[in-house]
C-alpha cells in the first residue's frame, strides 16, 4: 500500500511537471483574449437569429477557457439578448469543451493529433446540436438571466479599463490570479486521478476489458456525462487512460462529453429552455461524441500512428530546466490565486460571482 501511495505521488509529480509550462502558456493567450474578446463583443456578435450565429457561436467558443459551468451565465445572456435556443447551446457546447488552455495541455500530454481534431470535434458537435435545436424546437421567449453555477467562478469578465498597460496588467491578473484560482482546484484533482490511474491500473487494461470500439465509447459517456469535469483537468485524466490501452477515440468521448455536460448544467439548462432542449442537447453531445470518436481511430490507422508510441512526446523537446521552472511557477501561482480567492469569498455570496 505504502509503495503505491508513492508512486502515485510521484506519477502526480511527472505529469504536473510536464505539463506546467504548456499550462501557464495556455493561461498567458487566455489573458490576450480577456483583451480582444470581452464579453461585450461576444453578446453582441451572436445575439441574433439564425444560421450565422449558431456558427459564429460555435467558432468564438472554442478558444474560450470556460468550464461547463462558468459559461452559463453568458449563455443565457446571449438568449436574453435574443439569440436563438441553437446559437446559445451551441456555444454552451463549444465553449466548454475546449479552450486555449485546454489545447495547450492536450499538445504537452497526449499529442498534436489530438490538439487539433478536439477543438474540430468541438465545433461539429456545437453546430450540429445548434441545426437540431433550431429546426426541431420551437421558439419562444427569452428566460432571464439565471447564475446557478455551484462551484465554478470563471467568465468572460467586463472590460473597463482604457489604456494599453491596464489593459495588459488586467489582463495578466485575470490569466494568472482569477482564472488560475478558479481552475487550480480541478486541474489538482484531474493531475491526482492521472497519478493514480498511471499507478493502479495494469497497462493495456482498457483495451482488454473494453476493446477499442464503440463500446468503450459509450462507457465513457456514462462516465463523462454527469461528472463534473473541465477542458483541462480531463486531459491528464484521458492521458493516463490512454497509456493504459484505452483508444484515444474512446479517450475524445470523454474528452468531449466530460467538460459540456453535468448535473449542474443540465438542471439549469432544463430549467431555463425546457426539457425538448435539453434533450436535444444531450443527445447531440452524446451521438456527436461518438461520431467523432469512431473518426479519430480510424485518422490514427489511417495515418499509421501508434497513439501510445506518441502520448507526452511534445514534452520531450523541453529541457528539463524549463519544465521544473514552470511547475514551480504553477505551482506558486496556484497557492497565491487560491488563497486571494478565498479571502475574498463572503459566506453567502452568490455562486460564479467574481
Amino acid at each position: 500500500m505504502l509503495e503505491l501511495l508513492e508512486n502515485i505521488g510521484w506519477e502526480t509529480i511527472r505529469v504536473f511537471n510536464e505539463a506546467a509550462i504548456y499550462i501557464l502558456f495556455g493561461f498567458f493567450v487566455a489573458g490576450l483574449l480577456y483583451i480582444f474578446y470581452p464579453k461585450e463583443k461576444v453578446v453582441k456578435s451572436l445575439g441574433k437569429k439564425g444560421f450565422g450565429s449558431i456558427f459564429k457561436a460555435a467558432l468564438m467558443g472554442i478558444p474560450l477557457p470556460l468550464c461547463s459551468c462558468g459559461v452559463i451565465p453568458t449563455a443565457l445572456s446571449l438568449r436574453k439578448q435574443g439569440a436563438s435556443r441553437g446559437a446559445t447551446i451551441s456555444f454552451l457546447i463549444s465553449t466548454p469543451e475546449t479552450g486555449v488552455d485546454s489545447m495547450a495541455i492536450t499538445y504537452a500530454l497526449i499529442d498534436p493529433i489530438m490538439t487539433i481534431f478536439r477543438p474540430i470535434a468541438a465545433f461539429l458537435t456545437a453546430m450540429f446540436a445548434g441545426v437540431a435545436e433550431n429546426i426541431f424546437s420551437a421558439p419562444d421567449d427569452t428566460p432571464e438571466v439565471t447564475q446557478a453555477c455551484p462551484t465554478c467562478g470563471n467568465s468572460i469578465a467586463d472590460n473597463h479599463t482604457h489604456t494599453r498597460q491596464a489593459k495588459l496588467r488586467r489582463a495578466m491578473e485575470y490569466a494568472f490570479v482569477d482564472l488560475v484560482g478558479d481552475i487550480s482546484k480541478w486541474l489538482i484533482i484531474g493531475i491526482v486521478l492521472a497519478g493514480v490511474i498511471s499507478s493502479a491500473i495494469p497497462e493495456g487494461f482498457f483495451e482488454n476489458y473494453l476493446g477499442s470500439g464503440i463500446f468503450s465509447m459509450l462507457v465513457m459517456l456514462l462516465v463523462g456525462i454527469p461528472l463534473y469535469i473541465c477542458a483541462t483537468s480531463s486531459t491528464p485524466v484521458a492521458a493516463a487512460l490512454i497509456l493504459k490501452g484505452l483508444s484515444p477515440g474512446a479517450a475524445l468521448v470523454f474528452l468531449l462529453a466530460g467538460p459540456a455536460t453535468n448535473i449542474a448544467t443540465i438542471l439549469v439548462v432544463g430549467k431555463q429552455m425546457g426539457r425538448k432542449t435539453i434533450t436535444i442537447y444531450l443527445i447531440s453531445i452524446a451521438f456527436m461524441s461518438v461520431v467523432m470518436g469512431l473518426l479519430l481511430n480510424q485518422v490514427y490507422i489511417y495515418l499509421g500512428i501508434n497513439v501510445l508510441a506518441s502520448v507526452g512526446e511534445a514534452t520531450e523537446a523541453l529541457p528539463d530546466i524549463v519544465k521544473i521552472a514552470g511547475s514551480v511557477a504553477l505551482a506558486g501561482l496556484m497557492v497565491y490565486s487560491i488563497g486571494k480567492k478565498q479571502r475574498r469569498a463572503k459566506p453567502g455570496s452568490a455562486c460564479c460571482k467574481e
